[in-house]
């Protein structure tokens, strides 16, 4: 056991660039050559598949698309966003919030779009020029750039080696206070309870989320006119519960004293059956229920390869054939949308991937109202500040374009480029994405270091908080920005509070 861990030590010590600890003569190596023979094997079909065998499939289909500028420029983006893709799933480095990015990118950003330019039908109407499609996919492919720009500076950029906790268990000097942790369990079952009790009991779970909205707006708690009340409620109804699941998952992941400890064991099935309640695929939103199972498969087999290159290529999978299908119970019986399917590629241009024709919707906004300089962002950054004490607080950016669209239905995506775009332009946009790169490179090298060291003392918060932001990545991307920024801000805060650096401090005096 002990060479093992000296071995992926070393490995992750040449791959963040700290110097190399003692080399592993035995198996380690022989399981490394003989999964650079299978990748080898995997890559080609995996690279033909995603980039030319999907685009040409797709590239096929009847539809009365015409193959101008936005057809060449889309069919790029895909081969591009496929190419980095499958660059994620072969790589030997487990690149997780970058494997995300390009995952969604593919998706959202190009295969549906795609088919929606070929088919030549979108979820949500056009109502500008086609310039402002094309304008759109340029921007999306500047972005895409200008984020592996910034993940190529951080890989350039060797890693600061930390001092070693006394403990031993590496990762990095932000671990869980044990007695924080208990804490914060205490606190999730409050806060689930006290979200189960309002909304009318658990039953109401296992309903629709249609039933969800309408008991959260009837239960008095939530001003009227104001989400901000809901969106506390929610919040603090699911991620500290999420949260400390995730902690003991780790803990048993990598303690054999914790797998054997009945306390411990204890505390996880309660936590485990309470996130069935809150946080189940039948009244949450599928994004947030996907951050939830990705979170998880992340913690629970953080070091396993296989699990992250299975990952990401069912995604793709997933995202084609079962997302679109996802979403029978957000309505009760009789309120669902019908589906109505004569190809697999009809659902990506009938519902869900409205994301680069919202993009093009925005361009179309910009020019006529301009830029807003960073107001939209500043009202994300404050989204807890009710409308009460604000009453010019800026609205979600997919509700304000889909207000100056027309549109009775306002719950329209606002991806994270348009983001960039509504408040700076071109050059925020480049400069958004190329520092939200250079983050998740970083972020990716620490989280490699933090896994391959664990030990059973006390867990890295970066072990927790990346599977996190891995699986919330999606729901960032996709947006509105608003939205998105509260679950993400009490997540935040749960894991400041139960963080401790004391361990690093005294292993310094030492």
């Amino acid at each position: 056991m002990t060479s093992v861990h000296t071995s992926a030590r070393s490995e992750a010590d040449r791959v963040n660039g700290l110097p190399a600890g003692p080399k592993e003569p035995g198996g380690p190596p022989e399981r490394r050559i003989a999964w650079s023979m299978l990748s080898r094997a995997l890559s080609v079909p995996l690279i033909l598949g995603l980039v030319c065998f999907l685009p040409a499939v797709i590239a096929a289909q009847p539809g009365g698309g015409v193959r101008d500028t936005a057809y060449w420029l889309q069919l790029v983006l895909t081969c591009y966003a496929g190419a980095r893709l499958a660059t994620m799933i072969l790589s030997t480095r487990r690149r997780l919030l970058q494997g995300v990015f390009w995952m969604f990118v593919y998706i959202a950003m190009g295969v549906a779009p795609f088919a929606q330019v070929v088919i030549e039908q979108t979820p949500t109407p056009m109502v500008g020029p086609r310039q402002d499609l094309v304008t759109a996919i340029s921007m999306i492919l500047v972005g895409c750039a200008a984020y592996d720009l910034g993940a190529l500076l951080a890989s350039r950029r060797p890693l600061r080696r930390r001092t070693p906790s006394v403990r031993g268990s590496g990762g990095g000097p932000a671990r869980a206070h044990p007695v924080r942790l208990r804490i914060l369990v205490v606190v999730a079952f409050v806060a689930s309870a006290f979200y189960v009790l309002k909304l009318g009991g658990p039953g109401v779970f296992f309903s629709s989320r249609q039933e969800i909205n309408e008991t959260v707006a009837a239960s008095g708690v939530v001003a009227e006119g104001s989400n901000v009340g809901s969106a506390f409620i929610k919040g603090f109804g699911q991620v500290p519960a999420l949260l400390a699941l995730l902690f003991y998952t780790r803990r048993l992941a990598t303690s054999r004293r914790a797998r054997r400890t009945p306390s411990t064991v204890l505390v996880w099935v309660a936590l485990a059956a309470l996130n069935l309640v809150v946080n189940n695929p039948i009244s949450n939103a599928r994004y947030w229920f996907l951050t939830v199972l990705m979170a998880f498969v992340f913690t629970a087999f953080p070091s396993s390869a296989a699990f992250y290159r299975t990952v990401l290529t069912t995604g793709v999978v997933g995202a084609l054939v079962v997302f679109p299908y996802a979403d029978r119970f957000r309505y009760e019986e009789g309120g669902q949308r019908p589906v109505q399917s004569a190809s697999v590629f009809e659902p990506l241009v009938t519902k869900d991937y409205d994301q680069m024709v919202m993009f093009a919707n925005t361009v179309s906004w910009v020019d006529t109202r301009g830029h807003t300089y960073g107001r939209q962002l500043t009202g994300s950054a404050l989204f807890f500040v009710p409308r009460a004490l604000w009453s010019g607080k800026p609205e979600d950016t997919g509700v304000r374009v889909g207000q100056w669209m027309g549109l009775r239905m306002t719950n329209l995506s606002a991806p994270l480029w348009t983001e960039f775009w509504v408040d700076f332009g071109p050059a925020g946009l480049v400069g958004g994405l190329a520092l939200i790169g250079y983050a998740a490179a970083r972020t990716d090298r620490r989280y490699a270091l933090a896994v391959t060291r664990a030990g059973p003392g006390p867990a890295s918060v970066l072990a927790i908080a990346a599977p996190l932001i891995a699986g919330y990545t999606f729901i960032l991307l996709r947006g509105p920005l608003l939205q998105a920024v509260g679950k993400l801000a009490i997540a935040a805060l749960c894991l400041a509070l139960i963080t401790t650096f004391r361990e690093q401090r005294e292993a310094r005096r030492r």
